[in-house]
């Protein structure tokens, strides 16, 4: 397993000074991003070999959310590497030892010279330390579908701010648009569960059109491309 330990800062919190959803999740990325820096696998050398890792699904657990100013320690291990699917856990815990969210996640690796997803290299097995899938955190969906006719939302053209170094859409970038798709049709949730698929890669320059399904707890977006298919696929599921 490895940590980082950090405070929640202001420009991360919303406006009840709460750490904010998309914050939080750049919180597991980075966590990850800084553990393939300490085994030798980083940006630099994944750079040299053509190669990166893309996040296929999250599941997101939030126990609670951790407030301006407090201490925290996000914590990651990767507890399966099959051929084509690394899995990989997340934690973020509070200074008392309390948890605040759990996460599972499924990667595949990405060769940009041969641009397509390829096995995973025997390199990264590095990240396997023997930790465990904890038992009592819920399966990934196998495939987010939405049910009954959706709402389109206002498009979303990508720039510049959207991209990773991988230039594509950053996976939480996805969350924003559906939050803010949501939003656009009065939906408040209190998140309890957050379940994210990506589909296709959207680029620079490409027009997204969030469409919201459902209501009240239970809200599924589809951010959909010009060609109507879904580049991504957010659940969120709000406390009874």
């Amino acid at each position: 397993m490895y940590s980082f330990d950090s405070r929640v800062r202001y420009s991360e919190c919303d406006e009840n000074g709460v750490l904010a959803l998309v914050p939080m999740m750049n919180y597991l990325q980075d966590c990850s991003t800084f553990q393939c820096e300490e085994v030798g696998r980083g940006l630099k050398q994944l750079r040299d070999d053509h190669l990166g890792w893309f996040v296929t699904s999250w599941l997101i657990q939030i126990d609670s959310l951790p407030k301006f100013c407090d201490t925290i320690t996000t914590s990651t291990w990767c507890y399966a590497m099959k051929r084509l699917q690394a899995e990989r856990c997340f934690e973020i815990r509070g200074a008392d030892g309390a948890t605040h969210v759990r996460a599972d996640s499924q990667w595949y690796m990405y060769d940009f010279s041969q641009e397509r997803v390829i096995s995973i290299p025997q390199s990264e097995s590095v990240f396997l330390q023997g930790d465990e899938r904890p038992a009592d955190l819920p399966q990934i969906s196998r495939h987010l579908k939405p049910q009954g006719e959706g709402t389109p939302t206002s498009p979303i053209v990508i720039t510049e701010q959207h991209l990773d170094t991988n230039r594509h859409v950053n996976n939480a970038e996805y969350v924003r648009f559906a939050l803010l798709a949501a939003g656009e049709l009065g939906h408040a949730i209190d998140l309890v569960r957050l379940e994210v698929q990506y589909r296709t890669m959207a680029l620079l320059g490409d027009t997204l059109t969030p469409v919201v399904y459902g209501d009240g707890n239970d809200i599924t977006v589809s951010i959909n491309g010009d060609d109507g298919k879904a580049r991504a696929i957010v659940r969120m599921e709000g406390r009874a």
